[in-house]
Order: structure tokens, then sequence, then C-alpha cells
């Protein structure tokens, strides 16, 4: 299973605002699949106005997936924990780890008995 990484959406200051269109929080999702099996973890995370280490900040426009999500694992996104744990989902679905059996209360219909009848 090859994980896959994604930014569903992004929240910003509004147009006016100093600098414009800063991202203030982003949803993310990590998603994994193995043959007939998939699993996927979400959630966001929230940013503050910081330019970077040479006090720029990237217009929106300019923006790009992978340095989105590399500031949500710079921000405390655990990358390796959410890949174990979509491959421990995947896993699970291989092989349950537990099952749900009928209750031992109830008690299956038996089939009536097909009665013979002789003929005359």
């Amino acid at each position: 299973m090859t994980p896959i990484w994604t930014i569903d959406w992004l929240k910003t200051t509004p147009t006016t605002a100093t600098p414009p269109e800063y991202v203030i929080q982003c949803g993310w999702r990590c998603n994994g699949t193995d043959g007939a099996y998939s699993a996927s973890v979400y959630g966001t995370c929230s940013f503050t106005q910081e330019p970077d280490e040479n006090g720029d900040f990237t217009p929106y426009t300019e923006l790009t997936q992978d340095m989105v999500l590399s500031w949500c694992w710079g921000s405390g996104v655990p990358k390796e924990a959410t890949e174990a744990n979509v491959a421990q989902q995947i896993e699970n679905q291989k092989n349950p780890p537990f099952i749900q059996p009928p209750l031992p209360w109830t008690v299956a219909p038996v089939p009536a008995a097909k009665s013979a009848t002789a003929k005359k």
C-alpha cells in the first residue's frame, strides 16, 4: 500500500487582509488502497500568520499541495503514524481482529421436514 496524501480545502483570510489570502486552516486526507481494500484518515490543521525563513509570504496562487502538506507535517500532523493507521485499517479489513457471531440465545429456525404421504 502506498499512501496518497491530499489537501481537500483551504481556509484563508479575506483578500483585503494583510497579507491577503493567508492560509489559516486546511483539510488534509491520507488514503490507502490494497486491491479491493481501502482506508482513509482525515483531519484539519491550523496555521499562524508567520512569514517563511526569508520573511516572505507565498502568494495563494503560488501554493502547491506539497507545500501545504509540508506545513501540516511541520505543524504536528503525524505523517508516519497516520500512514500506519491507514495500513492497519486495511489489514483489519483483510483479517478482521473481531467477529460478530449470532447471539447464543437466538435459535435459527429449523426448516419444516417434508412429510411423506403414501399413495393408495
